[in-house]
């Protein structure tokens, strides 16, 4: 049995306004009563920044051992979780606090996790060298492994494009898709080498992943399979996930550089905003159904939210410290992140 704790914490936060440039067996528990706090900050220039927003948290731990990566929320209002260091992919019930693991295989090691246009929740597994596919009725688990001569090319994140084909990177310098239809898969070298990490498919249906190693995105043409990178202005700056917004901007995170930027296919060109803080390091990014912009600093381990209209940030600091949150899913009303440097999931509603 795991103790799941659900703590509600509502909090007022401090707003900057930036500045633009040119497995196991399954475990259950039923939550504690919840615990409510009320923090507030003061905005850094009142003048410039709007009124403080308020927010709710809610915590949820998962069994010990999980080591949660990825989150991604499910069509019946639950969340899937990458759970790689117990090599399982879990699901919680946010409702009840209540969780469950599925075993993926011997020596599996799940890093991101996406619930396809099936329903199922696909995960890209580094230790399996292997998408695999969990239904999500039944809980099967299917495996469709690399290539062999490929070797490990350490997977990392997957994307579904506007024809159901599954994208996915790995940092070893390779790049690939899944026909789910046919379990054809196929691996391309990555023009660059070593770096993919993050991936997005824009609504009109491209798909762009992130060299965190080479500094830049790609774009990839989803008929040929072919990569073509694109620089970033600022050099350098550890380019690691990529997410889309509604109008088809490619919002990156810059790991390196502290940085948030914003790539306009139509025009080729690149905006970017530098994190508040003495020292960010810019992880996951995530946009919302507002075209709200998403992000986690690492170097204050803190939520952080992007107003594009206004440009201005809020910075929302994390529940418990550590947390490591390398990346953000949502849905309409709510971002999800898991603290990777521990057993827990915290919840973001607006």
């Amino acid at each position: 049995m795991v103790a799941t704790r659900n703590i509600v914490v509502l909090l007022s936060f401090l707003v900057v306004t930036g500045c633009g440039s040119a497995a196991e067996e399954p475990a259950t528990a039923a939550p504690s009563a919840p615990t409510t706090v009320i923090a507030s900050a003061t905005a850094a220039s009142a003048a410039a920044a709007p009124a403080p927003s308020t927010f709710e948290v809610q915590v949820f731990d998962v069994p010990a051992g999980s080591g949660p990566h990825d989150v991604a929320p499910a069509p019946d209002g639950g969340v899937w979780y990458a759970a790689q260091r117990a090599g399982a992919l879990g699901y919680l019930d946010p409702r009840t606090g209540h969780t469950r693991q599925i075993a993926l295989g011997s020596g599996s090691s799940p890093h991101g996790v996406i619930v396809g246009p099936d329903g199922a929740a696909w995960v890209t597994d580094s230790g399996l060298n292997a998408i695999v596919r969990v239904d999500a009725r039944t809980d099967e688990v299917r495996r469709f492994p690399l290539p062999g001569d490929r070797g490990n090319v350490n997977l990392n994140t997957a994307v579904f494009d506007r024809q159901g084909i599954l994208w996915f990177t790995g940092q070893r310098g390779a790049y690939g898709r899944l026909n789910p239809a046919t379990g054809e898969v196929a691996v391309y070298d990555a023009p660059r080498g070593a770096g993919p990490y993050g991936i997005t498919a824009t609504p009109s249906g491209d798909v762009y992943y992130a060299s965190l190693a080479g500094n830049h995105i790609a774009r990839i043409d989803v008929r040929t399979g072919v990569a073509t990178p694109i620089d970033p202005p600022t050099g350098g700056q550890g380019a690691r996930r990529v997410w889309s917004d509604s109008r088809g901007h490619v919002w990156v995170s810059e790991y390196n550089s502290g940085q948030v930027s914003a790539y306009d296919p139509k025009d080729d060109s690149w905006r970017s905003w530098q994190l508040p803080g003495s020292d960010p390091h810019t992880y996951a990014v995530y946009v919302d159904e507002r075209d709200t912009v998403w992000l986690t600093d690492f170097g204050s381990n803190t939520l952080v939210r992007f107003d594009p209209g206004t440009e201005a940030f809020t910075s929302i600091p994390n529940p418990e410290q550590p947390g490591n949150v390398r990346q953000l899913l949502g849905r309409p009303g709510e971002v999800w992140a898991p603290e990777s440097a521990n057993d827990r999931i915290f919840v973001v509603r607006y």
